[in-house]
């Protein structure tokens, strides 16, 4: 697995909250799998055939675990990813994990789950809006009218 400083991981994080400089950051300094992760995240089936083929096999798996795939979380602790898996069952309610986490001094880790966290409701609020509501209507149509 590729190793990621905690500057590139801060840089993760910021990039969840939307920070477009964070974003082109990870970009330039070819870190393009942390920001497929995100999009994979947010059921982006390019961005998690990317990171695939990329073989970031680690991040794939993270992205299912937050899913809750046991499969996938096992992945993860098999090959040694402990912080992506502790930051997925974090993400999955799992309070121990965060304590796991702080204890060992990956606060950047905790803050890219609460950040996660933070995504996944906003997008959920977003599909459940009257706006997005009709929005997932209209697109619901449009995959029939072929």
């Amino acid at each position: 697995m590729k190793h990621y400083s905690t500057f590139v991981l801060e840089q993760f994080g910021k990039h969840i909250h939307g920070d477009i400089q964070a974003f082109n950051w990870l970009i330039d300094n070819n870190y393009r799998e942390l920001a497929a992760t995100l999009d994979a995240i947010r059921d982006d089936k390019n961005a998690f055939k990317y990171l695939i083929e990329g073989k970031h096999f680690e991040l794939a798996a993270f992205v299912n675990a937050i899913w809750d795939d046991s499969k996938a979380f096992r992945f993860l602790i098999d090959r040694k990813a402990f912080d992506w898996a502790a930051c997925a069952n974090f993400i999955n309610g799992d309070d121990k994990a965060e304590e796991a986490l702080k204890r060992a001094g990956k606060h950047h880790f905790v803050a890219i789950a609460h950040a996660i966290l933070g995504r996944i409701h906003e997008d959920g609020d977003r599909n459940t809006s009257p706006a997005g509501v009709i929005k997932n209507m209209l697109d619901f149509k449009k995959a029939f009218q072929k």
